[in-house]
């Protein structure tokens, strides 16, 4: 799950500049995404996430990790894309709730990028992730990532990296 764990974080430090939605509003007056999701955020982010997963590919491949799950390029690069896109859509509904950026929404901030990386896989490497996830792996991911989560922003939050603990 590092293609899809790492995004946000890296995303979060090379973040800055020009905001993916480009400050535009959505028809209800309230901006699409905000000032959190960035377009050099975005590249970074993904970037990360793709360099993990090669990573993973290679320690797999040469043997000096032979317990790595087989990873596709395709998968890391989907899985990559995905957390942050799965980000971007909890954004979105959000600002409809009129939750303001850094407010929190439990599980739903936990659990957003493992979701759209998990789904954008689906969509589109529908063959290894249906060979690689299997349902305890899914449960051991979902029960997991909340807990992950909120352990690194606690840490962050500590370590003055983030504004809150969630």
């Amino acid at each position: 799950m590092l293609p899809a764990y790492l995004p946000n974080n890296f995303a979060a430090l090379t973040g800055g500049g020009m905001p993916i939605d480009l400050k535009k509003k959505w028809s209800d007056g309230k901006r699409i995404l905000g000032d959190g999701k960035t377009i050099r955020g975005f590249i970074g982010g993904v970037s990360a996430g793709i360099l993990a997963g090669f990573l993973q590919i290679y320690l797999e491949i040469s043997g000096i990790i032979p317990w790595f799950p087989h990873h596709t390029v395709s998968a890391v690069i989907l899985f990559a894309i995905g957390s942050l896109l799965g980000d971007m859509v909890k954004s979105f509904f959000k600002r409809r709730r009129g939750i303001d950026r850094g407010g929190e929404w439990f599980l739903v901030d936990q659990l957003d990028f493992v979701v759209g990386a998990l789904l954008l896989t689906l969509l589109f490497d529908p063959v290894w992730i249906m060979g690689t996830m299997t349902l305890p792996l899914l449960i051991v991911i979902l029960v997991l990532t909340p807990l992950l989560h909120r352990t690194v922003n606690i840490i962050g939050y500590k370590l003055g990296l983030k504004k809150v603990p969630w």
